[in-house]
C-alpha cells in the first residue's frame, strides 16, 4: 500500500470513526466511553502509520503514547502526545519518516505533539521542564522495539523516581500551587475551566502522579492504579471524575476544539442535556453547576489531602517556626508539620471532642492532617444523633466563629459534613449557585468569604479598611455578629425571592435550638432582618438628613449601627472582588458617621413614652411594680432603653436600694471587658472622679454612658478593659475596688494622691499615628443642652482630664457618650451650666482650654 492511498483510507476510517464516537457520546452521554474509544481509535491509526513508513519490526527504535493519551483519556480535541523512543540518535531517513507521520497525523485530524528522546535523554530530570519527566509516568507501549520500551518502563523509569523523587514530587506540587494561584485559589468561578481550574480535572492528574511517585519509591515497582485513591474516597472521587469527563467531553464537541471552559452558555446546554448526570435528566443550570460544584470540591479536597503531604522547601527560619507551632500539642491532638493528629485515633469517636478538634485548628490555624479527616468523616455517621446540642453546641460554635482560622475550620467542617449535622439548615445553601454576574462564588462560599474578609481586617494595611477594622475591634458581641453572618443568606436555599424573610424564619428555629437568650436572638435576628438596609440606602441621598433620620429611627442605638455596618462591608466584599469599590466603602462609611452622628446627637430630646413592648418586658420582672418601673424608665432618655434593655430591671434594682445606701454599685466581667455601673444622686464633678478613679486603678476606659434622670438621680456605666489584669487575675481585688470607689465617692480617700501615684508609674509611648484634637460646639441639635464634641488622641486619663476641666468650668454633664475607636477618643457631651445652654462667651473659653489640654 503506498502512504498516499494509506492515508487517505485512513482520513476516512477515522473521520467515520470520530463522527459514531461523537453519535455514542450524544446518546449515552458517557465520557470515560468516548476518551477510551478516542485512545483506541488514535492508537490503531497511528500504528498503522508507524508500520507503513517503518516497517513491522523497528530495532532500537520504539513508538510510545504519553500523557493523556498514555493514560488512555484522550478527549474528542486533545492532542496526542507521542514519544519516539531510541536507544541512539536515529540517521536522517527515520527521522523524515517520523516528520512525514506526524503530517499525515495532522491531515487527518489528529494533532500530534511528539517528542524524540533516547534512553540516556529519559534518564535526566529537567527540573525546568516536571511536566516532560511526569508524561513519560504514564507512558503505554503502541509499536516498535517493544525490549526497548521495558528498558524505559520497566528499569528506567521506577529508578529515576526513586533517584529524583523528591524535585519531582517537589515540582509537581509547585505546579499545582501556580496554577491554583493563577484561580484565585478557589473552584468558585462563574464560567470555569473544567480542566485547569482547582477541582477540575489537572487536579485529578495530580493528585494521580503525587500518589504514583510516592508507590514506585516505596514499592520499587509499578503500583496498582486503583490502589492509588483511598478505598473511603474511591467512590466519591470516582463519580466526580465520571462527571468531569462527561463535561469535557460536552464542551470540546460543543465547541469543536480543545476548549475546556464552562461558559454562560455552555452551562444552559449541559443542564438541558442533563450531562453528567446519571439520569441524563433536564434540570435548571443554577442546580446543575450546584452539582459541578460539589464534585469539583470532592477533586479539589483529595488534591488538597495528597498536596498537603508534600512539604515545600521551606528555610530553616521556617521549620523553626513550625517546630514552635508543633509544641502546642496537648493530650488530645499533637501537631505535626502543621497538621493535626490524633492522641488517640479511636478518641474521635466522641462527639465532644470532635468539635474540640475544629476548635483547636481554628485558634491555631492547622489544618487537618489526612489520616484524622479520613477517620473524622467515617466516624461521623455513627455519632451524628450524639453531638451536643443547644448551649453546648453553642459554646463550641461560638469558639470557632471567635477564633482567628474561623472561615477555614468552617470550610473544612462543611466539606466533611459535619456543618450541616450541627446546622441542617445549612444544607440549603450547599454549593448554590446564583446565575447572574454580580454574585462570583456560591453561597456558601460567599458566607465563608464574608466571615474571612472582617478576620482579615485586623491585619489590614488599608487605610478605609482599618477604620472599619477599628470599629469591629469595639463590637462587645462580635460572637452574635458572626452567628449573623453566617445565617444571613440561608433563606436563599429557600423558595420564593423574598430570601430575607426566609433567612429570618430559618434563623430563629436556629437560634432556638442553640438556647441563645432572647437578647442574643433578637440581636441576631436583627441583624439578619435588616442586613440589605443600608446597601438600600446607598442608594438613596445619604446626605438628606431625612434620609438618615429614617434609618437612625430603625436601628435604634450605635451599637446595633456598628454591627449593621461591619455585616454590610462584609456581605458586600464577598459578592465578587470588585464589588466593594473604594468609592462604595467610603460612602458606607459616610452613612455610618452620619447615622452614628444622628442616633447621639438626639438622645436626651425623646423619652422612653410608646415603647410599650419594651417597658412590658421589663415590668414582667417586677410585675406587682409596674407604676415605678414606669416612672424609672419615663424619666430616663429613650437611648437608656434601646442601650440598656437587659440590664433595666437589674438598674431598677439598683435605684430602689438608693433607699439603704447612697450609693449603688455593680461590677461584671462581661466578655473582655469589665461593666461598672454607679446609681447615686447627681452631684458637681461625679463623672470625672469616675474617670479619675478607674484612670488611678490602671483601667483603660472603652464607653461610658452617663444617664441623668429626671429625679436628680445619676446612672453611670463604663466599660473598661483592665489593662495590669489587676481584677482580672485577682478576683477577689474586685471587692476592693469596689470598697475603694465608694471611699472616694464618699470624700474618704484622696483622688488626687491616687491619680498621681498613676502619674508617676505611667510610661507614655509614642502613638503610631497622630490624632490632632478638635472641639465642636453644637448649640441647635437639643433643645435644654449644648453638645460639644471632642475629638482626640486616646491616651490614660484623657477623660479624667477632660471630664474634670468641664467640672472645673461649672459644666454640668446630662449625657455623656464615650467612644474611642483605635487611637482616637471621640467623646460627646451635653452640658448645661445652672440649667441652661452655655453662651457663646464659655464655649470659647472651653474650647481654647481644651485644645491646650489635648495637645
Amino acid at each position: 500500500m503506498s502512504t498516499a492511498s494509506s492515508t487517505g483510507a485512513l482520513d476516512k476510517f477515522y473521520a467515520s470513526e470520530t463522527a459514531r464516537i461523537a453519535r455514542g457520546f450524544e446518546l449515552s452521554g458517557n465520557g470515560r466511553l468516548a476518551v477510551q474509544q478516542r485512545t483506541e481509535l488514535a492508537g490503531t491509526l497511528v500504528v498503522k502509520l508507524w508500520r507503513t513508513m517503518l516497517g513491522e519490526e523497528a530495532r532500537g527504535f520504539a513508538l510510545a503514547a504519553i500523557g493523556g493519551f498514555g493514560r488512555g483519556e484522550l478527549f474528542p480535541h486533545s492532542d496526542i502526545d507521542l514519544l519516539f523512543l531510541c536507544a541512539e540518535a536515529p540517521p536522517t531517513a527515520v527521522k523524515l519518516n517520523i516528520s512525514t507521520l506526524c503530517r499525515e497525523l495532522w491531515d487527518a485530524g489528529l494533532r500530534a505533539s511528539p517528542v524524540m528522546r533516547t534512553l540516556g535523554e529519559c534518564d535526566r530530570l529537567d527540573t525546568g521542564n516536571v511536566e516532560g519527566a511526569l508524561s513519560l509516568l504514564d507512558c503505554r507501549f503502541l509499536v516498535g522495539d517493544a525490549a526497548l520500551f521495558r528498558q524505559l518502563h520497566d528499569d528506567l523509569l521506577p529508578r529515576l523516581v526513586r533517584r529524583e523523587w523528591q524535585s519531582l514530587v517537589q515540582g509537581v506540587a509547585q505546579l499545582a500551587r501556580d496554577r491554583h494561584g493563577k484561580f484565585g485559589n478557589t473552584i468558585f468561578h462563574l464560567e470555569p475551566n473544567v480542566k485547569e481550574c482547582p477541582g477540575g480535572l489537572r487536579d485529578q492528574h495530580t493528585a494521580y502522579w503525587l500518589a504514583l511517585i510516592a508507590a514506585l519509591d516505596k514499592q520499587r515497582a509499578w503500583p496498582d492504579r486503583a490502589s492509588l485513591v483511598p478505598s473511603a474516597l474511591q467512590v466519591q472521587f470516582g463519580r466526580a471524575c465520571e462527571f468531569l469527563a462527561d463535561v469535557r467531553c460536552f464542551l470540546h464537541y460543543r465547541h469543536g476544539r480543545d476548549d475546556n471552559k464552562l461558559t454562560w452558555d455552555a452551562q444552559e446546554q449541559a443542564a438541558a442535556s442533563g450531562i453528567g448526570l446519571s439520569n441524563r435528566a433536564a434540570v435548571d443550570a443554577a442546580s446543575w453547576m450546584r452539582t459541578y460544584f460539589q464534585h469539583a470540591r470532592a477533586i479539589h479536597r483529595f488534591m488538597s489531602q495528597v498536596l498537603e503531604d508534600i512539604p515545600p522547601a521551606r528555610s530553616s527560619l521556617f521549620q523553626q517556626f513550625q517546630q514552635w507551632r508543633s509544641r502546642v500539642s496537648n493530650q488530645d491532638f499533637s501537631v505535626v508539620g502543621g497538621r493535626v493528629f490524633l492522641q488517640q485515633a479511636t478518641a474521635i469517636s466522641d462527639p465532644d471532642l470532635l468539635l474540640r478538634l475544629f476548635g483547636f485548628i481554628a485558634r491555631h490555624g492547622f489544618k487537618l492532617s489526612a489520616d484524622t479527616e479520613r477517620r473524622a468523616e467515617q466516624v461521623l455517621p455513627t455519632i451524628a444523633e450524639r453531638l451536643p446540642r443547644g448551649p453546648a453546641l453553642w459554646s463550641h460554635l461560638r469558639e470557632i466563629l471567635l477564633a482567628p482560622h474561623a472561615a477555614p475550620t468552617l470550610r473544612a467542617m462543611h466539606s466533611l459534613g459535619l456543618l450541616t449535622q450541627i446546622i441542617p439548615e445549612f444544607k440549603l445553601v450547599d454549593s448554590l449557585v446564583l446565575r447572574d454576574f454580580y454574585h462570583r462564588y456560591t453561597v456558601d462560599e460567599h458566607t465563608f468569604l464574608a466571615i474571612e474578609n472582617l478576620q482579615r481586617l485586623n491585619g489590614s494595611d488599608d487605610d478605609r479598611e482599618r477604620r472599619f477594622a477599628e470599629m469591629l475591634s469595639e463590637v462587645k458581641e462580635s460572637d452574635l455578629l458572626y452567628l449573623a453572618v453566617l445565617l444571613h443568606d440561608l433563606g436563599k436555599g429557600g423558595p420564593g425571592d423574598q430570601h430575607v424573610q426566609s433567612s429570618v424564619a430559618i434563623a430563629e428555629g436556629i437560634l432556638e435550638r442553640l438556647g441563645l437568650n432572647e437578647h442574643e436572638r433578637e440581636t441576631v435576628i436583627f441583624l439578619i432582618a435588616n442586613h440589605l438596609e443600608l446597601s438600600a440606602t446607598l442608594r438613596r441621598d445619604i446626605f438628606d438628613s431625612e434620609t438618615i433620620r429614617n434609618l437612625a429611627d430603625k436601628i435604634g442605638t450605635p451599637e446595633r449601627l456598628q454591627m449593621l455596618c461591619l455585616l454590610t462591608w462584609s456581605d458586600i466584599k464577598s459578592v465578587n472582588p470588585a464589588a466593594l469599590t473604594p468609592w462604595k466603602a467610603e460612602m458606607l462609611w459616610q452613612l455610618y458617621i452620619a447615622t452614628v452622628r444622628r442616633l447621639n446627637h438626639s438622645v436626651d430630646q425623646e423619652r422612653v413614652h410608646g415603647d410599650e413592648a419594651q417597658v412590658a418586658r421589663v415590668i414582667s420582672t417586677f410585675p406587682d411594680r409596674a407604676t415605678e418601673i414606669r416612672e424609672f424608665l419615663n424619666g430616663l432618655p429613650q437611648r437608656y432603653l434601646r442601650t440598656y434593655a437587659e440590664q433595666a430591671a437589674f438598674h431598677f434594682q439598683l435605684v430602689s436600694q438608693l433607699r439603704n445606701g447612697a450609693i449603688q454599685l455593680s461590677l461584671n466581667l462581661n466578655r473582655d471587658l469589665f461593666e461598672l455601673t454607679v446609681v447615686t444622686g447627681d452631684r458637681p464633678g461625679l463623672f470625672a472622679t469616675i474617670a479619675g478613679f478607674l484612670f488611678a486603678w490602671g483601667m483603660s476606659i472603652i464607653k461610658a454612658d452617663a444617664f441623668s434622670h429626671n429625679s436628680g438621680i445619676i446612672l453611670d456605666t463604663f466599660h473598661f478593659s483592665d489593662r495590669f489584669g489587676t481584677l482580672t487575675m485577682n478576683p477577689p481585688e474586685r471587692e476592693r475596688f469596689k470598697r475603694n470607689l465608694e471611699e472616694v465617692l464618699c470624700g474618704e480617700a484622696n483622688l488626687e494622691k491616687l491619680v498621681l501615684n498613676r502619674l508617676r508609674s505611667e510610661r507614655p509611648g509614642t502613638p503610631p499615628v497622630k490624632i490632632e484634637p478638635k472641639v465642636e460646639f453644637d448649640g441647635q441639635c437639643s433643645s435644654h443642652s449644648t453638645v460639644i464634641e471632642i475629638i482626640a488622641q486616646d491616651r490614660p486619663g484623657l477623660l479624667y482630664d477632660v471630664a474634670s476641666l468641664l467640672a472645673a468650668e461649672q459644666c454640668n454633664i446630662e449625657v455623656a457618650l464615650i467612644d474611642t475607636q483605635g487611637h482616637m477618643a471621640v467623646d460627646v457631651f451635653y452640658l448645661t451650666s445652672e440649667r441652661r445652654k452655655l453662651d457663646s462667651e464659655r464655649q470659647q473659653r472651653l474650647a481654647a482650654q481644651l485644645i491646650a489640654e489635648l495637645h
